[in-house]
């Protein structure tokens, strides 16, 4: 008995056990280039993005007349069910098929037949695992975005609820200048901002489109790549089929963002360890973000804290394995972009993580008014305001008002006593022409309260600073 032609045409398909590469290859790969080779272990994690792309691709194959509506029904059909499987944790990952995109293909045809072999017309896997990897990194930075905004707000609740708590200013982490619990709040709003716009900014820049780009070159069905960048939410195809399938600076961008990102996490993360010390005790945390020792029963300890600063070495590390990765690859495609997936999926969860533990950290803190106030005297940190004064009320040359500051700070410092509590006489000893006034700028919140100047550290500044902010956040809900 002959064969029927749909046996003839089935014949060469993969079947369970059996290699993709079976028309080409005479052997199954060996176990150490299926070891080395296979990826569905961590790109499975595309599978939502690849069922997306697959059903917009497919659409357009059936516009575009390439296949029939009723191949495109039972592709969508087929689809859905593949997603409600994977959803359920019903989906049988198959090392043998390499990878998420023919996982779902082998899937597929298993449920709806031959209809799925014409899936992949007018695309490859360099296509698609390009389109599916911008897909999930978009999708991540819209949600670093909300994230962002989360963490803003609760900064932001803090520095108005502390506009007037004053706390000492650092500069290397000595004693500077009395400043606001709210304005330092609010510098780390800051920063953030600039880490949600630069997420942003990436986003915008990476929503082309690498569907229909096909291997390298395009392909010859007159496919229409407009309307899957539509159906996909891309701004535009991208232009060059070569850069479509060998880009991969939208991660690389992406992962700087995210690695600046981390160094600001980083660095509060170090002042909330340094503040809730017994030496500093400038703010609390309760037992919500802190963890107790196995032998010492008085410690709590600010584990949140201290691992959200540990992340930031792996997100760092993302970076720099990505950017070795691609640094001397010739166009087009090559198999070590394999390796862009696992960095970034790694780095990704750990910002995410990240972010969540400080916005909760952040609206858990209680600061210690008390102990803030009685730091932000301490180290003659009023010196700066005293020689402002003999500027602005004596005429004094600031050179010449450095000089006699640090004169009455080294008489301060011998006789053990902060610049407000010095005698007028004691004083005058050093410049006669200092008056009682000059006792109007020595307390910490006298020398806050006098920084009026754009953003400075005047509650007054710090207040319509919040005003500001509660307006652009309100926008962004």
């Amino acid at each position: 008995m002959t064969k029927s032609s749909n046996e003839k045409n089935q014949k060469n398909y993969p079947v369970k056990g059996q290699s993709m590469w079976g028309g080409r290859f005479s052997a199954e790969p060996g176990a150490l280039m299926q070891a080395i080779n296979v990826s569905i272990g961590f790109d499975q994690r595309l599978a939502a993005q690849d069922i997306r792309g697959s059903l917009a691709h497919s659409d357009m194959l059936a516009a575009r007349g390439i296949i029939t509506e009723d191949d495109r029904d039972a592709i969508h059909k087929g689809l859905k069910e593949i997603a409600q499987e994977i959803e359920n944790g019903e989906f049988n990952f198959r090392d043998e098929l390499e990878d998420i995109h023919l996982n779902i293909e082998g899937r597929l045809r298993e449920m709806i037949g031959d209809a799925a072999g014409r899936l992949h017309t007018g695309r490859s896997r360099n296509d698609q695992v390009a389109t599916d990897f911008r897909l999930w990194v978009r999708d991540y930075l819209d949600h670093f975005e909300r994230q962002l905004t989360h963490l803003m707000q609760a900064l932001l609740t803090q520095a108005e609820q502390n506009t007037d708590v004053i706390m000492p200013g650092f500069t290397h982490l000595q004693t500077a200048q009395p400043v606001t619990f709210g304005h330092h709040m609010l510098a780390y709003l800051e920063m953030f901002a600039r880490d949600r716009a630069r997420m942003t900014d990436a986003r915008t820049r990476m929503n082309e489109s690498p569907l229909g780009a096909a291997a390298l070159a395009g392909t010859p069905y007159p496919i229409d790549r407009d309307m899957t960048a539509s159906a996909l939410e891309f701004d535009r195809p991208m232009a060059n089929s070569l850069d479509a399938v060998s880009a991969r600076d939208f991660a690389l961008e992406a992962l700087s963002a995210c690695a600046i990102c981390a160094t600001h996490l980083s660095r509060l993360s170090e002042e909330i360890v340094i503040w809730t010390s017994a030496q500093f005790s400038f703010i609390s945390l309760t037992d919500a973000f802190t963890t107790g020792s196995s032998i010492m029963p008085q410690k709590r300890n600010p584990d949140a804290a201290e691992l959200v600063r540990a992340k930031v070495g792996r997100i760092m590390g993302a970076l720099t394995s990505l950017m070795i990765v691609m640094k001397g690859l010739p166009l087009a495609y090559s198999k070590d972009m394999q390796e862009d997936k696992e960095p970034v999926f790694d780095a990704f969860e750990a910002l995410d993580l990240g972010l969540a533990a400080m916005a909760g950290m952040v609206a858990d803190m209680t600061p210690n008014k008390a102990r803030l106030a009685e730091a932000a005297g301490h180290g003659f940190s009023t010196a700066t305001d005293l020689a402002d004064w003999l500027v602005r009320i004596l005429g004094m040359p600031f050179r010449d008002a450095h000089h006699v500051t640090g004169t009455i700070v080294a008489l301060a410092e011998r006789q053990g006593k902060m610049l407000d509590a010095l005698s007028l006489a004691d004083m005058q000893s050093v410049e006669p022409r200092i008056t009682q006034d000059v006792y109007s700028v020595l307390t910490p919140i006298a020398s806050a309260s006098s920084r009026t100047s754009y953003g400075g550290t005047a509650p007054s500044e710090v207040k319509r600073q919040v005003e500001r902010w509660k307006t652009v956040l309100r926008s962004c809900k």
